[in-house]
């Protein structure tokens, strides 16, 4: 049973003022294999806020080979993690382990690497003539992911906002949060700067 009793916003794993649980079922069994926050409205705006304040700190400014770092540390924890986050999801979804662990697990590892390879070879700036063209970020971005790819999808999401310079609030599907959550302790664990990677469910 994996119970979360927090969200993570602002680089800490913060209590949500309501009282509310999501329970999270196995696909093969419908038993309970865990237990999530049911966040509320004003965790949102604690999030956004955090995001905010983390991208106006600095992140939007952090020079893009070292957000690709940040990204390539995030990649080779998953990759250390992979037999437990393909069984998670396996438990989530229903798929078998042995399509899970190249598909679920092994998919957003490459997805990582290659926008890390890309936030070192993107033209940020570019120069045409006499004018110079700044490709910026835009800010916080929202990301709400579904439940069939849930760690593909969030790592599509997440991994190219990150590389531009943006940050993120994420709300996984109610039915798969536990990867969600276990790739948000693995972004804590590599340093990702407080606020730049956020997730309520």
């Amino acid at each position: 049973m994996q119970t979360y009793e927090s969200s993570f916003i602002g680089g800490r794993w913060e209590a949500s003022p309501s009282a509310a649980r999501i329970p999270v079922h196995s696909a093969s069994t419908e038993d309970v294999i865990g237990s999530v926050p049911a966040g509320s409205a004003d965790d949102v705006s604690r999030a956004v806020a955090a995001a905010r304040r983390a991208f106006e700190a600095g992140w939007a400014f952090t020079p893009p080979p070292e957000r690709a770092e940040w990204l390539r540390k995030l990649a080779d924890g998953l990759e250390k993690r992979k037999q437990e986050i393909a069984s998670t999801i396996s438990q989530e979804v229903g798929m078998p382990i042995s399509m899970s662990l190249p598909i679920q697990a092994g998919s957003p590892v490459v997805v990582l690497r290659s926008f890390a390879d890309l936030a070192e070879s993107w033209p940020f700036e570019k120069t045409i003539g006499h004018s110079l063209i700044l490709r910026e970020p835009v800010g916080v971005v929202g990301a709400i992911t579904p439940w069939n790819y849930p760690l593909h999808q969030i790592v599509a999401k997440v991994a190219p906002a990150l590389a531009a310079g943006c940050t993120v609030v994420l709300k996984p599907a109610n039915e798969t949060p536990l990867t969600a959550l276990a790739l948000v302790a693995l972004a804590e664990k590599a340093g990702v700067p407080k606020g730049v990677f956020n997730i309520l469910t």
